[in-house]
């Protein structure tokens, strides 16, 4: 049996680790501190403690934290206003989901803190669904 390349969770881990890829050379290229890196880059994980409000709660304040969505803006917003630390600042925040995504956490459900939906794509070929006729 040969191993398919487009398996959605390899696909969902190999985008991780591109975007750790492109964000730590955008990084490196706006000379900023990699101590201010290093410091910065488990920093999203704070978002655990909406946890302690109940799972609904905390799902919703990881899931908001560790999208690319506000690293995104908050890139724009340093792009456009000149600011070389906030464009940093969200290269961080971006790499950090790049890496959770690559060692196979994702996004939580509001319900459980597991699984997430990386464990819900699963690493092993499904079969083809079965059709139906009426």
């Amino acid at each position: 049996m040969t191993r398919d390349p487009t398996r959605p969770a390899l696909l969902l881990r190999l985008e991780g680790a591109a975007a750790i890829i492109v964000t730590v050379a955008l990084y490196r290229e706006l000379g900023l501190s990699w101590w201010l890196f290093v410091l910065l880059f488990l920093l999203p994980d704070l978002s655990l403690l909406g946890y302690f409000g109940g799972t609904r709660l905390g799902a919703r304040v990881y899931n908001v934290v560790h999208t690319y969505t506000l690293p995104a803006g908050l890139w724009v917003l340093g792009f456009w206003s000149e600011r070389g630390w906030v464009m940093g600042v969200a290269l961080i925040w971006a790499a950090h989901i790049g890496f959770d995504r690559l060692i196979g956490f994702g996004l939580k459900y509001p319900a459980v803190f597991k699984p997430t939906h990386m464990q819900q794509v699963t690493m092993e070929p499904q079969p083809p669904p079965t059709t139906v006729s009426l």
